[in-house]
């Protein structure tokens, strides 16, 4: 637990931060923008991750295995392709709170999402709804039509999805479990975002979990916003699964290789229902080319097809970095950066008038971002601090959402935000 901190706003304050901050090193791993020749205060990291400088390196290697050894790539080398995948068990276990065996780096988020969804979305006639939060990331909200239509339902009747009390901007967990519980809904599968994308709120992953299995469904999450931003412990909390992307709080490139977690009570189960490919054949065997798919053990067993060396090589770069720093060390520290873009906010009379946050301020409801709604014309806001040289993120119709990334930001980051973000919501107030 972080011991209490009284901030100050001033800058002396933020570079003494700075300076006996034991990871401040690990923002020069990476490439920070520049915006007018000048570094810019980059807080869209819940967007995509900045570059690690190692990333280039990591890609070049395996550039020059392509180059040397062509198909032996697959078996010689530092590290042959065809165990490539292997190396991230340890650092995706370790991030997600999983057992080696229970995750698995591979494809992107929503075709994860559609690979878990056919085999722990099995509806019958009795129990087949889904539910989720209203206002997930509409790729969720897509794939989980498509798949309610596969089945032959409609969508409108199969998805309970779960929203705000009136006059309030998340959600409270007794709700959640309210709508699991009640014996009308008798879902086939409970799916919620570790992180909502929009607020920022984390849910009560555990307690959903529970939830779901005492009503007799299967429980997954999407991680996108969640993994390398905050504590998890999936396999302990008894997730069915989970998926998530890597290019977020991962920084492992644009549309780069995702992740996925499967318990290990489901490791072993050859009947589950999935979509079979060469890559999650029984390793052992692999190379006999018999008919009749036998899945590898654990979450290996859902592969698809060999890996995209060069996306996973950029994934490892980052994934080092992460192991370097130590997960909890991170989120000690964005405890901090994040309670201290809040206090900048809260304690400057036209900010809190103007700009409303809808993150729990409570530390363990939210990951490193805010969301703020904006009460007088923010997108100018949005455009004016853009221009003054703080990356953030724009979402309609009024929210503003910076994120305070623990490996790369820095308490002067923050300060200097809360600055640009005075003086510019002044300007445009006074126009």
């Amino acid at each position: 637990m972080i011991s209490s901190i009284t901030y100050e706003n001033s800058l002396e304050f933020a570079q003494k931060m700075d300076t006996s901050d034991p990871l401040r090193q690990f923002r020069n791993h990476f490439h920070i923008p520049l915006i007018h020749d000048k570094k810019a205060i980059y807080l869209c990291g819940n967007s995509l991750g900045l570059q690690p400088k190692a990333a280039r390196d990591t890609v070049e290697q395996e550039m020059l295995h392509w180059q040397t050894l062509a198909v032996e790539g697959h078996f010689l080398g530092k590290q042959p392709w065809l165990t490539y995948h292997k190396q991230f068990r340890p650092l995706l276990s370790n991030l997600t709170g999983a057992l080696s065996h229970e995750v698995v780096a591979m494809n992107n988020l929503t075709t994860n999402l559609h690979l878990m969804m056919i085999s722990f979305y099995q509806p019958t006639s009795d129990r087949y709804r889904i539910i989720m939060e209203a206002g997930a990331f509409p790729s969720d909200q897509y794939a989980v039509e498509s798949q309610v239509r596969f089945h032959g339902f409609d969508p409108s009747d199969a998805i309970i999805e779960i929203k705000p009390r009136e006059g309030e901007h998340t959600l409270r967990t007794e709700d959640i479990i309210q709508a699991i519980t009640n014996p009308e809904n008798k879902p086939a599968l409970v799916l919620f975002g570790g992180v909502n994308y929009y607020t920022g709120q984390v849910f009560d992953m555990q307690a959903i979990s529970k939830t779901a299995h005492e009503a007799g469904a299967y429980v997954g999450f999407d991680l996108a916003h969640a993994i390398g931003n905050v504590s998890l412990h999936l396999h302990d909390w008894g997730a069915d699964f989970a998926v998530w992307c890597s290019y977020k709080y991962l920084n492992s490139s644009p549309g780069g290789v995702s992740g996925a977690f499967v318990h290990e009570r489901h490791a072993s189960n050859p009947e589950l229902p999935r979509l079979a490919g060469w890559w999650g054949y029984d390793e052992a065997t692999r190379f006999q080319m018999k008919k009749g798919f036998i899945p590898q053990h654990g979450a290996d067993g859902w592969q698809l097809a060999n890996a995209p060396i060069l996306l996973m090589a950029v994934h490892l770069a980052s994934l080092d970095i992460f192991q370097e720093a130590g997960l909890e060390n991170l989120r000690q520290k964005s405890i901090l950066l994040t309670g201290y873009l809040e206090f900048l906010i809260q304690n400057d009379p036209i900010l809190n008038q103007t700009l409303h946050i809808i993150t729990p301020s409570n530390p363990e409801e939210r990951g490193c971002q805010l969301s703020m709604l904006t009460t007088t014309n923010g997108k100018g806001i949005f455009d004016k601090i853009t221009e003054a040289g703080v990356i953030g993120d724009w979402r309609e119709p009024n929210v503003i959402r910076l994120s305070p990334v623990p490996l790369y930001n820095s308490f002067e980051d923050i300060y200097r935000c809360g600055e640009i973000l005075s003086r510019c919501v002044r300007e445009i107030t006074t126009i």
